[in-house]
């Protein structure tokens, strides 16, 4: 009997007892130059998540952002668990090897004399 239960369980369409997921919110603001970056940054992180929960928690924070309820400090306290970021702990050394135009010139005209009797 139990095989046939697991059968049933089987052919069953999956995701049938799952709530379904939450949408993205779509009300970015292009002229409110803060919104509209919280914005972005509230979309990337729904992009990224998988957890139904955790997209009804950024929907919720960005609703409370809209509405007035939350300032644009504590959007970020709350989303930033969610953000991925770079991790730099230090930036990489650069260097520019730089020499002076008259160097340049004797280097180049050398270059061609070899170039020049080796043939």
């Amino acid at each position: 009997m139990s095989i046939a239960k697991a059968w049933v369980r089987m052919t069953e369409e999956p995701g049938i007892n799952e709530a379904p997921s939450p949408e993205k919110l779509l009300f970015d603001e292009q002229m409110n130059f803060p919104f509209h970056a919280a914005y972005l940054v509230y979309s990337e992180a729904f992009d990224n998540v998988t957890s139904n929960d955790a997209k009804k928690e950024l929907n919720s924070n960005i609703e409370a952002l809209k509405q007035n309820k939350i300032d644009y400090e504590t959007f970020y306290m709350n989303i930033s668990k969610y953000r991925k970021q770079n991790s730099v702990p230090h930036q990489e050394r650069f260097s520019l090897q730089t020499q002076r135009k008259r160097d340049w010139r004797m280097k180049t005209q050398r270059q061609d004399r070899i170039k020049r009797h080796k043939k």
